[in-house]
C-alpha cells in the first residue's frame, strides 16, 4: 500500500529551469509571447479552439488556462520559454491534478511552428515528469490526444510511455465531427527508464 503524500497543489513548481527552456506559471505577461507564435492554424488543427490572432484571443486563452476544468481536478498551465532567444516557445499544462491517488495529466501543450521539432518539447517533457515523479510524488503521469493526431501521438511513444487505449467518441471537434481520445502512461516504476531516455535525446541534442 502506498503511503500518503500530502496535498500535490502544495508542490505545483513555479519555475522549472533546463539548458534549453525555462518553464514557468503562465500569466498576463505572456499574452504578447503567446500572440507571436499562435496564429497559425496548424497549430489548433486538433484543439478545441480556435487560433489566437488577437492580444485579446491571447488574454482570454490565459484565463480559460487558469480556470477549473468542470468534473477534472485543477489545473495549472505553463508557459515555455526558449532560453537561446528568450522568446515564448509555447505552453503546457497539468491537468487533473489527485492528490488522492498521485496521478495527474500533462496536456494542452502546443508550441509555434520555428521551434516544433527542436529540443523544447522534449526538455519541456523531462522537466515536467521529473518535477512530477521525483517532488509531487506521482505513481503515474498520462497523456491524451486526438486519434487523427498521428504527430502527437508519435511525439508521446518516443517518451517511452505506454499505448493504453482509445476512448471513444470523447469529444465533439469544433466542426462537429467526433473525436477518439488515445491515452497514454508513464507509471512510477518505468520513470527511471523514461528518464534516461530523455536525457540520452537531450545529450544529442546539445
Amino acid at each position: 500500500m502506498t503511503e500518503p503524500h500530502g496535498n500535490m497543489l502544495d508542490r505545483v513548481p513555479h519555475v522549472l529551469a533546463g539548458r534549453h527552456v525555462r518553464v514557468e506559471r503562465l500569466d498576463e505577461g505572456h499574452a504578447d509571447g503567446l500572440l507571436a507564435i499562435g496564429a497559425d492554424a496548424e497549430i489548433w488543427r486538433h484543439l478545441s479552439r480556435p487560433p489566437i490572432r488577437t492580444r485579446d484571443d491571447a488574454l482570454a486563452y490565459i484565463v480559460s488556462a487558469q480556470a477549473p476544468l468542470y468534473g477534472e481536478g485543477p489545473q495549472q498551465a505553463f508557459a515555455v520559454i526558449d532560453l537561446a532567444s528568450g522568446d515564448v516557445a509555447g505552453t503546457t499544462r497539468y491537468l487533473d491534478m489527485r492528490s488522492d491517488h498521485r496521478g495527474l495529466e500533462i496536456g494542452w501543450t502546443w508550441y509555434g511552428l520555428r521551434f516544433q521539432r527542436t529540443a523544447v518539447n522534449t526538455e519541456c517533457k523531462h522537466l515536467l515528469l521529473t518535477h512530477a515523479f521525483e517532488v509531487m510524488r506521482c505513481i503515474r503521469v498520462y497523456f491524451k490526444t486526438d486519434h487523427l493526431n498521428e504527430r502527437s501521438q508519435r511525439a508521446i511513444e518516443r517518451l517511452g510511455a505506454h499505448r493504453d487505449g482509445v476512448l471513444r467518441n470523447h469529444r465533439i471537434r469544433r466542426d462537429g465531427t467526433y473525436r477518439h481520445s488515445v491515452y497514454y502512461t508513464i507509471l512510477e516504476d518505468e520513470w527511471p527508464e523514461v528518464r534516461q531516455r530523455l536525457q540520452a535525446r537531450l545529450d544529442g541534442a546539445d
